[in-house]
C-alpha cells in the first residue's frame, strides 16, 4: 500500500509540470497568441504603406513629401530615420515571430500525426490553405527582397537610389518592365489570400468561429480592399496614368 501511495505521489507533479515546460509560449496556444499578436503587427503596417501608396495619385509633390516626412519624423527633437528605423527593426521582428511560430505549429502538427492517411481525399481546404500559406509566404518573401533593392534602395531601379522616390516608382513600373509589374501583382494576390487566412485563423483563434458567414466574408473584404489599394499604383504606372 506504501509503495502504491508512493508512486501515486511520485508521478502526480510530473504531469503539470510537462504540460507547462517551456512557459504559455512553448505551447499551441501561445505560439497562435503570438501569431495573432504579429499578424496585427503586419496588417497595420500594410494599411499604413497601402495608404501612403495611394499619395502617389496626388502628385509627385505630395508623395515626396510623404516619403520624405517617414525619414524626418520626429525630428529635430530626434535624429532623422530614428522613428523609421525603430518601426523597421519592430516590423522585421514581427515578421520573423510570425515565421517562426507558423513553422512551430505546422512541425508539431506534422509530429502529433505521423502516419499520413492511407486514402488521401482528393479536395481538401485544409490542404489548400497550408500550400496557399506556405508557398505564397515564400513569394511574399522574395517579393519584399526585390521590393527594397528596387524602390528603397534603388539598387536594381534604373533611375537609381538618388532619384525621387516618385521617379523610382515611375521607373519600376515602366511598360519595358513589364514582368516587375507582373510579380508585383502576383505577390500581392498572394498576401491577399495569405491575409484572408490569417485574419480567418486569428479570429478562430478567439473563439468566433460561430460567426462563420460574416467573419469569413469581413476577412475576405478587408484582404481583397488591401490587395487593390496595392496593385492600384503599378497598373496606374503601365496605363500612363502616372507619369
Amino acid at each position: 500500500m506504501t509503495a502504491t501511495v508512493n508512486r501515486g505521489m511520485a508521478t502526480a507533479p510530473t504531469l503539470p509540470h510537462a504540460a507547462h515546460k517551456g512557459g504559455f509560449y512553448a505551447s499551441s496556444n501561445g505560439k497562435k497568441a503570438l501569431m495573432a499578436v504579429t499578424g496585427a503587427v503586419l496588417v497595420l503596417f500594410l494599411v499604413g504603406h497601402m495608404l501612403g501608396n495611394l499619395k502617389i495619385f496626388l502628385g509627385a509633390g505630395s508623395f515626396n513629401h510623404y516619403a520624405e516626412w517617414l525619414r524626418t519624423v520626429g525630428s529635430p527633437a530626434l535624429p532623422n530615420r530614428t522613428l523609421l528605423t525603430i518601426a523597421e527593426i519592430v516590423l522585421a521582428l514581427a515578421v520573423v515571430l510570425h515565421m517562426w511560430s507558423a513553422v512551430s505549429l505546422a512541425r508539431r502538427a506534422a509530429k502529433a500525426r505521423p502516419v499520413k492517411y492511407a486514402a488521401k481525399r482528393k479536395s481538401q481546404a485544409g490542404g489548400y490553405a497550408t500550400h496557399t500559406m506556405r508557398y505564397g509566404g515564400v513569394i511574399i518573401l522574395l517579393f519584399v527582397i526585390w521590393h527594397l533593392l528596387d524602390l528603397t534602395f534603388g539598387v536594381v531601379n534604373p533611375k537609381g537610389g538618388d532619384a525621387t522616390p516618385y521617379d523610382r516608382v515611375v521607373a519600376g513600373f515602366d511598360p519595358s518592365r513589364w514582368w516587375v509589374t507582373v510579380f508585383y501583382l502576383v505577390a500581392m494576390v498572394m498576401v491577399g489570400l495569405h491575409l484572408r487566412h490569417g485574419l480567418w485563423s486569428a479570429l478562430q483563434t478567439l473563439g468566433l468561429a460561430h460567426r462563420y458567414a460574416a467573419l469569413k466574408a469581413g476577412s475576405a473584404v478587408i484582404a481583397t480592399v488591401l490587395v487593390l489599394g496595392f496593385v492600384a499604383v503599378p497598373i496606374a504606372v503601365m496605363i500612363g496614368a502616372v507619369k
